[in-house]
Parts: structure tokens; sequence; C-alpha cells
């Protein structure tokens, strides 16, 4: 007889054997083992099962003198365990035996027991009872309490993590529960043949009750008997913290629910099941990007396809229901949970989910911190600078162009296919062209106001950007003002106003933005897809920056720790818009053609290397030199009044070194010499052509990325100051104001590149032809300086900026196109009996327009003049008149049918390479959408925070739809989210609480950057 296990008190009283699970030993079992002892109605059996036990736990188990002893030298499901040493107890004496199931982490109460078994005599139709699992370590809060299903047959555990207040006391008849702690008749475990095997880790209590209805027994709830589960994984998947356990609880239910299906599902329903089984996934895939668990994607197809495939399991499920079924499925029915509980619950989680989002909102003290006044400021700067610009409805000059007026066309120009430039051809499209169609799409009505809306808005989105970003590192205003107005008049933004190069504005304004996901996107799915998207666009617009960038992402995966999985796909989406045109640009051996600047081909001013450290990247001083008619650079050297004008701020950003934030100020002076050395790299790299003259990739890129970090290590440094730190960021931004003062004055007097769009660019005539037909074709010959010249091919109503091509600009030497054009243009421009009609019905041209020739250029105007007299001469052509744009001709076999007028096909390529972008950038963009989730920010004192919270388990295997499910709270500060610490989370391990305030009065900030 086993030691402390009483012998049977009468044969009245009915046996039951406690089947105990052992699988790790230690503790919980030792505690277990005494529950069992104190228990107020003791089994009367112990038959136990040791999963690969050492030595200790074997003793441990011998000194109970158990009935059975049954040792398997690997872990096995609980199901298997229970089912090893129930074959060994021989067949039950009556119907009144029962079996008590146990594991090794789950310690009863001591009137447990008392009450399970007086519930099944209670209820002689009952076969089986459920306890009330409780926390190991807070016997207060339910675990799991019962299970059902929902009418699409979802598992849910009908209480779960709630305070016992006694509210589901009175909890009854239910259709299944946890294995843990069930007590079952034993002769209806035979004839239900135990648990299903196709259920080895979830549902398998749920099964076997529902098995025992449909055999015409009843699965009562017992909340007068508890028992304290610590949910190691002996019975069940467990409660692993992290991302790995939350996945790995995500497929098995998924699994365990795809089988419940197809085994309960009506015999001519189940093929149909079987069918939908992929499609199924790919769609619950979408609503995992959408929920922000794209950790469980994998988990949903390796569920389908482990359903699928296992055939045999399905039918014995099938068999096994059918052996015991008496009653139908409708008698389950009224034990499901109903839709409009299931519709409270997730309008709880979602709302749940909306006060996490809310608190860290209002916790960015937007308003009270300067933000309101950054906005503010820069949207007046940027009304004065930009407000002539309004009337025209339009912008143009320097490296502008309109876009094309439809969406359509739009978008045709962002995908693989036909590039209508340079005479036309089949060619991977540049990643620019999308961020061009998005930006075009805002302005959908006149896609080409969205540009003047960008010059609108550029500057106060860059002080927006900049005042988010100095949010993350600092909580004082006048530091996160500094960072706002700072960013805002940057030298290089104001440069590439001036320039006219919309590809460089947008990588000034989007690069703080790309800086404040980053810091989120350790803790957030949703901040990592967006930072993935920000980044492509930034790479997009400036190629050049993808070695900087690239850089600072690997130097950020290693300090991430555990949730450089989300950093992990941040370069995907760049690298699916890039890769159709790096193949193509390598396979004609150019690979350096990958750092050209995208758009309209725009040579400017080449800054030297002081210049660029200096910040400017236009090859002047900051427009000193001309400042007052050229009177201050009579005063003092341009170079020196910058410097001088510029000194604050880097003094400020050196002083970083000597502060308490010195890892962070490291960090953001690393990150400005990887900008520096990407301008001064970018100034040698030639590789784009307008006519005969090469073009230098823009160095103002670099510049931007430069400033950030200068910036970013200036108020890091200043945030460490006791007093004086808002006078020190006053002086920084005075001073920086003054050093941009004169390309300020530039642009507001109208003195730059850029102007009032024209109301149109080609002339009237060919405008009204494009209105009826937008494949119209115009020569356009242009006589340069050096007595050629140049000549192009223009659709509709002219070039538009999504049609330009880095794959033409920077082709080195004629194509066969091109020379055709070249051939084409210099007969047409001479008295040379060429005949045309061939290459105007190739190309399918209908006019031929001469540009006017400088007025001072005298080689150019002999090239109009000679153009002129012989067109003029040509009776191919017929003359229609002069315009604002020079004279224009007619052809006269002008064919607006012509083959060369259409657009050709692109062939099957183009078209698999358009879906799999449209994949990649589809997951990131669906996984991007904010649900609301997120980890609620910290409001308690100082010191509380101060102190570590313990880490907490998630209270359910269920699986859970929100962002934090796959947190890893053990992120460093570099990747931190939100601008205050978090609190605990119940569905996720609590994380370490931020730094907290210094005593000296320093920054609350953490000192990673």
């Amino acid at each position: 007889m086993p030691r402390g296990l009483p012998p049977r008190l009468s044969p009245m009283f009915p046996r039951v054997t406690a089947v105990l699970v052992v699988q790790h030993g230690g503790d919980r079992l030792r505690a277990t083992l005494d529950a069992l002892r104190s228990q107020t109605r003791r089994p009367d059996d112990l038959a136990v099962v040791l999963m690969d036990a050492d030595d200790a736990t074997r003793r441990l188990v011998e000194a109970q003198r158990p009935s059975h002893v049954v040792s398997l030298g690997a872990p096995q499901p609980f199901g298997a365990a229970v089912g090893a040493v129930e074959r060994t107890l021989g067949e039950p004496d009556d119907d009144r035996s029962s079996l008590w199931l146990l594991t090794e982490d789950s310690a009863p109460d001591p009137t447990a027991l008392e009450a399970l078994v007086a519930a099944l005599e209670n209820a002689r139709t009952a076969a089986i009872a459920a306890p009330k699992l409780v926390a190991w370590d807070d016997p207060r809060r339910i675990v799991r309490f019962g299970r059902s299903v929902t009418r699409g047959g979802r598992s849910l555990a009908i209480v779960d993590g709630e305070l016992d207040q006694g509210q589901h006391d009175d909890l009854s008849d239910i259709l299944g529960a946890d294995p843990a702690g069930m007590l079952v008749r034993h002769a209806v475990w035979r004839r239900l043949e135990g648990f299903d095997p196709a259920l080895p880790v979830v549902d398998d209590g749920l099964d076997l009750g529902m098995r025992a209805r449909l055999g015409g027994h009843r699965v009562i709830a017992v909340s007068s008997a508890s028992m304290r589960f610590a949910d190691t994984g002996v019975a069940g998947p467990g409660a692993e913290p992290g991302g790995r356990g939350a996945r790995h609880r995500a497929r098995v239910a998924r699994s365990a629910w795809l089988h419940r299906r197809l085994s309960d599902a009506p015999v001519a329903l189940v093929p149909l099941h079987w069918l939908a089984l992929l499609p199924i996934a790919l769609l619950r895939s979408l609503r995992h990007l959408l929920v922000k668990t794209p950790g469980s994607i994998p988990g949903e197809f390796a569920a389908a396809i482990e359903v699928m495939v296992a055939p045999r399991r399905i039918l014995r499920s099938r068999r096994a229901i059918a052996d015991v079924k008496t009653v139908k499925w409708s008698a389950l029915a009224p034990l499901r949970i109903r839709p409009d509980e299931v519709r409270v619950r997730r309008q709880q989680a979602a709302e749940a989910r909306r006060q996490r989002a809310r608190g860290r909102v209002d916790d960015l003290q937007f308003l009270q911190t300067g933000g309101g006044w950054v906005l503010l400021a820069t949207l007046t700067l940027s009304v004065v600078l930009f407000a002539p610009l309004l009337a025209s409805g339009g912008i143009s000059g320097g490296g502008l162009l309109p876009l094309s007026d439809d969406l359509a066309s739009l978008w045709r120009n962002a995908a693989a296919g036909w590039r209508d430039v340079g005479g036309g051809f089949v060619g991977a499209a540049d990643p620019f062209a999308g961020v061009l169609a998005v930006l075009g799409s805002a302005a959908f009505w006149n896609p080409s106001a969205a540009l003047l809306g960008l010059w609108l808005l550029a500057i106060p989105a860059s002080g927006l950007g900049g005042w988010f970003a100095a949010s993350r590192l600092t909580e004082r205003a006048s530091l996160r003002v500094l960072g706002g107005l700072a960013w805002a008049v940057a030298p290089p933004l104001l440069d590439a106003l001036a320039a006219g190069r919309p590809a460089a504005v947008l990588v000034h304004v989007l690069l703080p933005w790309l800086a404040v996901l980053m810091f989120a996107a350790g803790t957030s799915w949703a901040a990592a897809a967006a930072a993935s998207l920000v980044f492509a666009a930034i790479v997009a617009c400036a190629p050049v920056l993808a070695p900087a960038l690239l850089l600072a992402w690997l130097v950020a995966l290693p300090l991430s720790g555990r949730a450089a999985v989300r950093l992990a796909g941040i370069p995907l989406p760049a690298l699916a818009l890039a890769l159709p045109l790096v193949a193509q640009q390598v396979g004609r051996g150019a690979p350096f053609s990958l750092l050209a600047d995208p758009g309209l081909p725009h040579g400017g001013g080449e800054p030297d290397v002081a210049q660029i450290a200096l910040g400017q990247a236009n090859g002047t001083w900051g427009r000193w030199e001309d400042a007052l008619g050229g009177l201050v650079a009579e005063v003092v050297p341009p170079p020196i009044l910058l410097a001088v004008l510029l000194a604050p701020l880097a003094l400020a950003a050196i002083a970083v070194v000597a502060s308490r934030r010195l890892r962070g100020g490291l960090l953001a002076l690393a990150l400005a010499a990887a900008g520096f050395a990407t301008a001064v790299g970018a100034t040698l790299v030639h590789v784009a052509f307008t006519g005969e003259r090469a073009v230098p990739v823009w160095a103002g890129a670099g510049i931007s990325v430069m400033w950030l970090g200068i910036l970013a290590a200036a108020i890091l440094a200043l945030s460490t100051l006791r007093r004086g730190a808002a006078a020190a960021a006053t002086v920084v931004v005075v001073f920086g104001i003054l050093a941009v003062a004169p390309t300020v004055a530039a642009l507001a007097l109208g003195r730059t590149a850029v102007g009032p769009a024209p109301e149109r660019t080609l002339p009237a005539f060919v405008e009204a032809e494009a209105a009826s037909d937008p494949r119209v074709g115009t020569l356009r010959m242009q006589p340069t300086a050096d007595g050629g010249i140049r000549a192009t091919i223009e659709r509709g109503s002219g070039a538009t900026l999504d049609q330009q091509s880095t794959l033409a600009s920077t082709q080195r030497d004629l194509t066969e196109t091109t020379e055709s054009i070249a051939t084409l243009a210099g007969n047409l421009a001479s008295r040379s009996g060429y005949d045309a009609n061939a290459a105007v019905e190739e190309f399918g041209l209908s006019f031929v327009l001469v540009g006017a020739a400088d007025a001072d250029d005298t080689a150019a105007i002999a090239v109009e003049q000679r153009a002129r007299a012989a067109l003029d001469g040509n009776p191919q052509v017929i003359p229609i008149g002069e315009t604002d744009f020079g004279p224009i001709w007619r052809f006269v076999d002008a064919d607006p049918a012509a083959p060369g007028a259409r657009i050709p096909d692109a062939g099957p390529l183009a078209g698999w390479i358009v879906t799999g972008q449209l994949v990649v950038i589809g997951a990131a963009l669906l996984l991007s959408i904010p649900t609301g989730g997120g980890r609620e920010p910290d409001r308690r004192p100082p010191s509380v925070r101060r102190r570590r919270r313990p880490a907490r388990v998630p209270a359910s295997d269920d699986v859970t739809t929100s962002e934090d499910a796959d947190v890893d709270r053990s992120a460093p500060d570099a990747v931190s989210s939100g601008v205050t610490p978090p609190e605990e989370h119940p569905d996720a391990e609590a994380d370490e609480s931020a730094r907290p305030d210094d005593e000296d009065g320093g920054d609350r900030r953490a000192d990673e950057a």
C-alpha cells in the first residue's frame, strides 16, 4: 500500500487512481506530492509515469510507494503518457471507478478530490469532472476553467486569466476542459479510448469531453475543486514567454483546430474543408500581417500542410467519434460559446489596445513640449518662402518636371516594362518612380500638384520629424524644439528646395521618421514594417545612401538583442524594388550606375570637402559670398563666417564624448561620419549624363545623414546639462538660422532655379492633339552650344518626371534606337534629301519642334537657322508656325496609329516582377497598418520605476491577436519604443524599466540613441 495513501475506506466508496505524469521533477513535483498527501479524500492508488527522469526525481517518486510506475525514455505528450500507465491498471472494478489525471505542476487544494468525487457521485450521468485551474504563484487568479468552442470551431477557455471573485461558481455543464486535474470514470475512458493521438498537445481534453457528450455523458465543472497549475508544458503547449513560445502555441492550436474541423464535419463537407485549408491559410496570413503577428504565418501553413498530409489521423478520429456517438451534434450547440460573447471579447481586447495606444500618444506631450510651436513656425516659414507658387498651381525648374496626368500612366511607369525615354525601351523601373506614383496619387485629380504640395510641406514635415526624433532622445522641451527647428532649416534641405531636387527633398523629410520608427521597431511589428517602407523610399530617392543605411542596420541588429527578428526584414522592400534594376545594370556591366540620382539628370555646383563639412551641397559657402551684393564677403571670408555660425552645433555634438550619454553619442557621431563619407564619395561618382556632360551624384543626401547624426549628438550632450540647456539650445538654433539666412532670402525672393510651372511644356497645337491621342509623338531638336543638336522624342503633352530612367541617363554609348533618332534629327536639320518616312513610322512621330537657341550663343543660333531653313524646304513636313517653344512642323505622312506610337508588350517577365514586388510591398504595408496595440506607458513615480519587475507568464495558451503577443522584452534601449517606459502587459513578459531620472537633474531618456 502506498505510504501516505490510506486503504480503501469501504466498497461503497468509488475507487480513484491518481495518474501522475512527471517530466521535470524539482520543487513543483514535491509540492504536488505534498498536496496529494494532504487530500481530505486521498486517492486509492497512485500510478506514476516518469519521462526521462533523473535519479533524484526517481527517488522522490519511489518514496511515495506508487502502485504502478512506467518509465519512458523520452518525453511524450500527456495523452500518450497517461495511456501508457493506464494500460497497466487492468479492467476497472465498476462504473464508479475513476482516473484522476495529474501533472507534476498541478498541486490540488486539500478538498479538490473530495469535491470532484462528490460531483461525479451526485451526477450519475456525468463522466468527467473538471477542476478550477488557478495560478501557481497567485491562487486568486484563475488560469483556465472549462473549455468550449465557437460556431466556427475555435477552441476558447470559458474562463481565462480572471481574478477569482466567485463570479463563476455557478458554472456547471461544459463542453470540455483542460486535461490537468480532470477526474474521468475509468470505464468511460476505456470506451472513449482515451485522448485522441491526433491531438497530442492542444484540445485533447476538449475532444475527450465532446466525445463523452456525443456518447450521452455529461462533462461538469466543479468550482469548489481548485488546483494550482504552473502550465510548464507537461499537459498542453505550456506558457513559455517570448515570441517563440507564442508562435509554437499558435501553430499547435491551429493544427488542432483544423484537425477537429475535418474530424467533426459531415462527411460530404470533408473534401471541401480539405481543399480550403491552403487558401484559408493564405487569408489568415494576411490577417496576421494586419494584427502584427507575422511570426505566426509560417505556423499557419505548417498547420495546414500537417493536417492535409495526414488523412489516416482524420479517418481514425472520425471512426472514434462514430463508435461512441449516440446523440446528434445539435445536442452540443447550447454549450458552444455564443457569437455575442465572442464579439464582446473582441471589443474588450480592441478597447484595451486603444487605451494603450492613447496612453502612448498622450505621453508624447506634443503641445506641452514645443511641438505646436515648431509646427507653427515652420508652417509660417514655408508660406513666406513659397507663397508665389500657390497662384501658379504648379512648380518647375532645376530637376523638376510635371508628373503624368493620369494615375494609370503614373503607376505603369512605376512598374517594370516600357520606358518612354531615349526613344523607348523595355526595362526595370527606378524605385523612385514608385515613390512618385504614391506621391502623385495623393493629388489624384492633378498628380503634378503633389510636387507643389511637397515643396509647401517639406519644411513643416521636416520640423515635425525632427521634433519626434528628438523626443526619442530627450524629454526637455527646449531640446525637442532644437531638433525640430534645426532639422527644418538644415542646409541640405534648403539647397534641395532651391535646386529643384524632389528626391533629395523627400530624403531629408523621411530620414527623421525612419529614426523614429527604428526606435519603436524593436517592440512593434507595425513600426518595423513602416520603417522598412520608409527605408525603401529613402533608398529609392537616394541610392547613394544604401551603403550607409545598410551599415546602420547591421549595427542595430546586434544591439537589439532578441528583438532583431523585427529589424531583420527592414531592407526587404527596398531590395524587392531595386532587384530588377540591379540585375539589369549589373548585367550590362555598370554596377556603379546604381548610385545615380533618379529623376531628371540635373547638374549643379560640386562641393569640395570643406563645403561638405559645413553642410553645403551646392558648391557655395551658404550663398554668403553673394550676400548683400558681396559686401559681407568683403568684410569676412564666407568660409570663416559659415564655420563660426555652425560652431555652436559642432561643439555641442563633440561634447557628447565627455557626457554621460557616451554610447548613444558615439553612435550618433558614427552616423554623422558615415553621412560625411557618403557625401564626399558622391562627388567622385559621375555615372549620369545630360547630353555629353557627366553629372555627379548629389552630395546633399549624404549631408542630410551627417546633419542627423550631428544634431542627435548635440541633443544627447545638451540633455546631460543640469542648467543652461535651454540657453545653449537657443544659441545653436539662432546661429543655425543665421547660417542659412542667404539661402532663405534667395528662396523668398525667387532667385533660385525653382519657380511657377509654365502653362504647358509643348506647344498648344501638340497638347490639343495629345488630348485625343496621348501617344502623339514629337521630335524635339534643341541646338547646343557646341554647334550640335540634342534630339529627344516626347509623347503626349511632354516629358514627365515619372518617365525618367537611370537606365537611360547612365547609358554611356548610343544604342541602336538613339542612333536612329540622331540620324533622323541630323538629316532633318540639313538639306540632305533624306527619306524620313521609315523613321517617322518606326517611332510614330507626328511633329518636329526646333527649340530656340540662346541669344548669346552664336554657334547654337547658326544651328537653329540651318535647321529652320532645311525643314522649311523639306516636302516631308508642313510648317505649322511659331510657338513659345520655337517653330513647329507636322510630318506629312504622320500616322497616329503607327506601331511605333503604341506601347509594346513587355512580356511575361515584367508581370512576374511586378507580382513579386507587390507581394513584398503589400505584406509590409499590411503589417504597418496600426491596430491600436502596443504597450501602455509607465506613469509610476521614478522611484518605483527604478525597480525591476519580475517576469510574468501569460495566463492562457490561447492565441492572442495583439501585436504585443510576439514582443521581446529584452530589447536594449537602442530600439526601445515610446517615450516613457512601458507598463507590464498581461500577454507578454515584462521588460526592464527604462533608465530613471538622473539624480543631478539630467535627462530621463535611455543612453542609447
